[in-house]
């Protein structure tokens, strides 16, 4: 059982044999921290679903967005910021819609950075970088993705500097310096091989097939 759930319970006989007016609201706080987390991890779940089968399930939506409110309302900023996130990851990536996502993926840099959450920072940067490449804006693409993999570098998450970096040759192939991008591929591959990454090794085939 988790922790908080007790912890509710006992706050409820509190209220209800102690008379302690203000254990209501302690445990509608305590409830809210663990209905935010339960939403924000069952809509990751929904999320992975999608990218298995292609099929959209709008509960994830929902479920991202309701875990942002509690975390707005908890003063959670780490919480929203990821939370906020999942909700641009989920225009982005869901229903192909960047007009929807990039301004939710902005708010969710901006919190990260605020909460000292490094690692959503990058995963927002990252997003942000394939919103900009989409629309052709390639310097601007460039310079998001290598932010965020000098971050993810820093913390040591090596799958993510691996997919970040086929994101880059992707932009490089598309300045035209092929090599160049052919050379980041092998250090994706290098990367995600000792990361034990093997579904950015199977990105790092498919961007190799294409150029």
């Amino acid at each position: 059982m988790d922790d908080r759930i007790e912890r509710a319970r006992l706050l409820y006989e509190q209220a209800v044999f102690g008379g302690d007016a203000g254990a209501v609201d302690a445990a509608d706080r305590v409830l809210d921290e663990v209905e935010a987390d339960l939403a924000l991890a069952r809509g990751r779940v929904v999320h992975a679903r999608f990218l298995q089968s292609g099929r959209e399930d709008p509960r994830a939506l929902a479920m991202f967005e309701r875990a942002a409110e509690l975390y707005r309302g908890l003063g959670n900023g780490r919480g929203e910021a990821e939370a906020l996130f999942w909700v641009g990851t989920f225009h982005q990536v869901v229903r192909g819609d960047d007009a929807a996502a990039v301004p939710v993926l902005e708010r969710s840099r901006s919190e990260a950075v605020r909460a000292g959450d490094d690692l959503t920072a990058s995963y927002a940067l990252r997003h942000l970088g394939i919103a900009e490449h989409r629309a052709g804006r390639l310097d601007a693409a460039r310079e998001r993705l290598e932010e965020s993999t000098r971050i993810r570098r820093e913390l040591g998450f090596l799958p993510g500097v691996a997919a970040n970096l086929v994101g880059l040759a992707h932009i490089t192939a598309g300045e035209g310096r092929r090599d160049e991008a052919l050379a980041l591929l092998d250090e994706a591959r290098s990367v995600a091989e000792a990361a034990g990454a093997h579904g950015i090794v199977r990105h790092v085939e498919e961007a190799r097939g294409r150029l």
